[in-house]
């Protein structure tokens, strides 16, 4: 058996890239607010631009993937991802009258390697001989999380002791992640990926009831932990009235650390999948019910990061049911996969804004929350919440059926 430990060390570093992209932005909004003037619903925007740009990516791969050579999509992904970070950083020098230009574009051009990278990194560690390729599927997955416990840590530690003036170099020393990536994709072997033939393969993948229930599967794992991960920290600033830092620190920090634990231990110890997604929803479900009606804030804030617990394996354990169903789909799978992912990931977290915005300009919701000895605004953020809810409660209808789907094919056989 060849050795693949370069190639996983690759994924890994190109998993934590994906955490830097996605972290990292969120933590500069205020400055960039502060020092350029930018509006909450341009940087908002931003948010929206990185989502559509990695699902336009997705759904390119899954339907010409066949067009493209895929071993040099892969080595050629963190080139991408590093450039992007660059123009990123160089937006103030290269864009001094339209700065927001240049973050635009470089947002674009990391999300496209984001995307790239959803798509092919777990093919590729699905490709790799294995004894349990569950638990190295689920191993990949925890990197990400663990990548972005990192980037807030560091980030944090960075603009509290050098300054948020110097963001751009917080942005260059994180480049050299995609850096290492490169490096070790160079030297590497990849293990051999199949890609569908036409597109026509994939609109007969698509024709296939199975398919559309893993990607609605996934469809709601995203939703489910994207919900709470993007509202947490307003969540418990504005509804649990825990001050911001305690509530990012013991929140937001806390709900990737136990997203990454959730996967560790997957990767370490879990077996039978399908029965652990069907928990996961359970506990998803009951952590935002927990997080929307307790009394006590220092209880909404513990089930608000062990949603990060229960989550953990819901979109690694979507793909994982999704490749061992359809082996022969290669990479086309893993595209949709990531196109339903995403979708979720996107739509979800904007649903909770629209609810709450609702509420909180209704006259009926004064007096509701009056009635309840609420302010106004933490009952809009608790109606949000409630609809992010909802998710994890579909997910549990879609998991249960996949529970049974498997149960009843390991009788017959």
């Amino acid at each position: 058996m060849k050795n693949y430990t370069t190639v996983k060390l690759a994924c890994y570093t190109s998993n934590i890239s994906m955490s830097v992209v996605s972290a990292l932005p969120p933590l500069l909004f205020l400055t960039f607010r502060e020092s350029y003037g930018i509006s909450f619903s341009l940087l908002g925007l931003l948010v929206l631009v990185s989502f559509v740009t990695q699902l336009i990516v997705d759904l390119l791969f899954s339907f010409f993937s066949h067009k493209f050579n895929i071993e040099l999509t892969v080595r050629a992904m963190p080139f991408i991802f590093a450039f992007g970070l660059i123009m990123y950083a160089a937006a103030p020098v290269m864009f001094a009258d339209a700065v927001y230009l240049g973050l635009v574009l470089g947002t674009v051009l990391f999300s496209a390697s984001a995307g790239l990278g959803e798509v092919l990194i777990s093919p590729v560690i699905a490709a790799i001989p294995s004894k349990n390729p569950e638990h190295e599927m689920s191993k990949l997955h925890s990197v990400f999380a663990w990548g972005s416990v990192a980037v807030i840590i560091l980030s944090t530690l960075f603009i509290l002791f050098v300054g948020d003036e110097y963001w751009q170099w917080l942005v260059l020393i994180f480049t050299l992640v995609p850096v290492s990536s490169a490096v070790l994709f160079s030297v590497s072997k990849l293990p051999t990926l199949s890609v569908g033939e036409k597109a026509t393969g994939t609109l007969k993948l698509l024709s296939r009831g199975g398919v559309w229930l893993c990607i609605i599967a996934i469809f709601l794992g995203g939703a489910s932990e994207c919900t709470m991960s993007q509202w947490a920290s307003s969540y418990i600033e504005a509804a649990l009235g825990i001050p911001k830092i305690f509530g990012d620190i013991f929140g937001v920090a806390l709900f990737s650390v136990s997203l990454g634990v959730g996967r560790t231990l997957y990767s370490k110890f879990g077996k039978r999948i399908e029965r652990v997604l069907l928990l996961s929803a359970m506990g998803a479900a009951l952590c935002y019910l927990v997080a929307i009606l307790s009394p006590i804030p220092l209880i909404g804030l513990i089930a608000c990061a062990l949603t990060g617990l229960s989550t953990a394996m819901l979109w690694p354990g979507s793909l994982i049911v999704a490749s061992d169903r359809f082996p022969e789909s290669g990479v086309v799978i893993y595209a949709l996969m990531a196109a339903g992912g995403d979708l979720g990931a996107s739509v979800a977290p904007q649903l909770v804004g629209v609810v709450t915005d609702a509420v909180m300009s209704s006259e009926l919701a004064l007096s509701v929350a009056e009635g309840l000895g609420l302010g106004v605004e933490q009952l809009s953020m608790k109606a949000g919440l409630s609809v992010g809810m909802l998710f994890p409660l579909c997910a549990i209808v879609v998991f249960l059926i996949i529970y049974r789907q498997k149960k009843k094919a390991s009788v017959a056989k």
